[in-house]
């Protein structure tokens, strides 16, 4: 404490969480304007609906459009309610929901990429297919994976702070296997770019 006293784990671990969100919060500024609105609604809704005037004020709070989030895959919108697709859902090409056996996203196929999208892939090719294939993707992400690294952080503090444990597995498993996963996609990167 700032009288000397020994201080406890939990207000280390409070002080800890709470400057760590602080400088996830600056680093908002190196998102895309669709995951900006994308962290938000997350932060607000998770991955429930919400009525489509909300999300409507979102967008344009955040430079973009319920319209241009549906077209780039992030979401549903029909019936006068918006969600996050999740994970799983989300298409490795464009236009909606992932059909069954589709193959996973390539950022350099994406008309419109987001770090959304590479956060959600990186945990859904991890999860799904190993370090191996979420290295190989992470290689292909360019100027996208160190924002992908620092908004699962910054999900997994969302998730922490609002109760969500199942949700926060994945961001939590990004992370830890992020190291490993740079190491891999280093070597991963000069057989991408013979391929190209």
């Amino acid at each position: 404490e700032a009288d000397g006293r020994p201080m406890s784990v939990r207000t280390a671990l409070a002080l800890i969480n709470q400057t760590l969100d602080e400088y996830l919060s600056e680093q908002e500024g190196e998102y895309d304007s669709d995951t900006r609105w994308a962290l938000a609604w997350f932060e607000q809704f998770g991955f429930n609906e919400g009525a489509y005037g909300v999300a409507e004020t979102l967008s344009k709070a955040k430079n973009t459009s319920v319209e241009g989030l549906a077209e780039a895959g992030l979401v549903q919108a029909r019936g006068g309610k918006v969600r996050l697709l999740r994970r799983e859902e989300l298409a490795a090409g464009r236009s909606g929901p992932a059909d069954a056996g589709e193959d996973l996203w390539d950022p350099r196929r994406d008309a419109r990429p987001t770090v959304w999208e590479a956060c959600q892939h990186l945990i859904r090719a991890l999860e799904e297919h190993g370090e191996n294939e979420a290295a190989s993707l992470l290689a292909r992400l360019g100027g996208l994976s160190e924002p992908a690294r620092d908004l699962a952080y910054r999900l997994y503090t969302v998730c922490e702070r609002k109760g969500w444990a199942q949700e926060a597995l994945g961001y939590n498993m990004l992370v830890v296997a992020w190291p490993r996963l740079k190491e891999l996609a280093g070597k991963a990167a000069p057989a991408l770019k013979n391929l190209l």
